[in-house]
């Protein structure tokens, strides 16, 4: 089976550097193999989408000369396969419904002496996990809003240990800790990032994917999925990040970094495929 990779941004604004970096290692990596290189539009984040942001990020590639060689696939072309995947992990007793509002996890946390701090966001306290079925059931009667949580400690039970293989950082096992009961969908609002993009992940056949090593978490959740699921297994590559002068790492905030105020400032594709020149070799 040929290498195939993607890059799967979301159209909730202009491509910025991080974004050409992502990009430019999936685009190599599957070009060094004779591979196929494809373009997702991760769009399941509905109030933010605008549609002209599918437009933008297509011609910033196309500029760029990554080009794709599949049609991209959007996400909201998807959700009947989400709910499949998230009715069979129901029905393995592997998920439950969270009642909890933001403001209360908050307060949960406050009491545990756990309040998050900056970036830093402790993991869910696990209230709802604790109900009872009929007050689960009592809930979900009244229509109360809630979201379907994975119940880690149960997944890691069924799965046993489990591991992936990272091309920068080798073999790491999986800790279902790290992110505790990760939410997987929601009610009103539709599936989560983590069940999007395991789904989407096998259903596209991707051999390697390739994303920022500040998602190195969320694979240990990734991987879980895929064994619960009976998916098949990636091979990873969490790639370097692309920071400002301050040393943050670069989001869709820092205009004066996307691809689009560049073009008007003159630079043209390869000097702004060189900006990224830093982090983009993985080998070392």
């Amino acid at each position: 089976m040929p290498v195939r990779t993607r890059f799967a941004p979301s159209p909730t604004g202009r491509l910025h550097l991080g974004h050409v970096l992502a990009a430019r290692t999936a685009h190599a990596l599957a070009r060094e193999a004779e591979g196929i290189f494809l373009l997702r539009h991760e769009d399941i984040d509905g109030p933010r989408v605008r549609v002209e942001f599918y437009r933008d990020i297509e011609g910033d590639l196309k500029w760029l000369g990554l080009q794709w060689d599949e049609e991209p696939l959007r996400q909201t072309t998807r959700n009947a396969a989400y709910e499949e995947a998230l009715a069979t992990l129901q029905k393995q007793g592997l998920v439950y419904p969270c009642f909890c509002t933001r403001r209360e996890i908050q307060e949960e946390w406050a009491r545990m002496g756990a309040a998050p701090q900056g970036d830093q966001t402790p993991v869910y306290p696990g209230t709802c996990r604790n109900l009872t079925t009929s007050e689960r059931d009592e809930k979900l009667a009244s229509g109360a809003a809630h979201a379907w949580r994975l119940d880690s400690r149960k997944s890691i039970e069924r799965t046993g240990p489990i591991a992936f293989h990272d091309i920068r950082f080798g073999e790491i096992f999986v800790n279902s800790d790290l992110l505790g009961d990760a939410v997987l969908s929601r009610k009103d609002i539709g599936p989560a990032y983590h069940l999007a993009v395991v789904v989407d992940d096998a259903f596209q056949e991707i051999t390697h994917v390739t994303r920022g090593d500040d998602l190195l978490l969320s694979t240990h959740v990734h991987r879980q999925l895929q064994v619960l699921l009976g998916l098949p297994e990636p091979i990873y590559l969490h790639h370097r990040l692309m920071s400002d002068e301050a040393g943050k790492r670069l989001s869709k905030r820092h205009n004066s970094l996307s691809v689009a105020t560049l073009r008007a400032a003159g630079l043209g594709p390869h000097e702004v495929l060189a900006q990224t020149n830093q982090a983009f070799d993985w080998r070392d």
